[in-house]
């Protein structure tokens, strides 16, 4: 099986996720079946089938996050440094429009990119890999061609 590369707080999220569905929604899913099995016929019972499809996604969630903290490879980003690798919060600025944009390379089950945590398997992520400050770099994406400069490059 191939490693699943994260961060400490990806980690760190995920435990708290699995912590969460095990301690409080698996109790609360069990609970809210108990009450539906006592309202009566369960071929009909709405709320018997909404909680036993809740419990199944609550499992199903369970299980994965399981998955995938079996394979993982916690990686520390403050004990980096040099060009552009897994974990690098980069600083760069888009060459057409100057706007900034600061990303922090991560593992797909961490990556946000409303939050700025951007999936290592991007296509911006795969062409900012190796690079340097001041660096240019030319990525195709679904929006188009873009090209950015890499202004800065932090691990922390």
């Amino acid at each position: 099986m191939e490693k699943i590369l994260m961060t400490r707080a990806g980690f760190s999220a995920l435990e708290t996720e699995l912590k969460t569905l095990k301690s409080e929604e698996r109790p609360a899913i069990i609970q809210a079946i108990a009450e539906a099995r006592e309202l009566g016929d369960l071929k009909e019972n709405a709320e018997y089938h909404s909680a036993r499809e809740k419990q199944g996604f609550i499992e199903g969630r369970i299980k994965e996050i399981e998955s995938v903290m079996g394979l993982a490879e916690v990686i520390d980003p403050a004990k980096l440094t040099g060009a552009v690798k897994f974990g690098a919060t980069v600083t760069v600025v888009d060459e057409d429009t100057d706007e900034e944009k600061t990303w922090q390379i991560v593992g797909e089950h961490e990556a946000n990119i409303e939050k700025g945590l951007l999936n290592i398997k991007s296509p911006i992520a795969r062409a900012l890999i190796g690079k340097e400050e001041g660096d240019s770099v030319e990525v195709r994406t679904p929006g188009g061609e873009k090209s950015y400069e890499i202004l800065s490059i932090a691990y922390k």
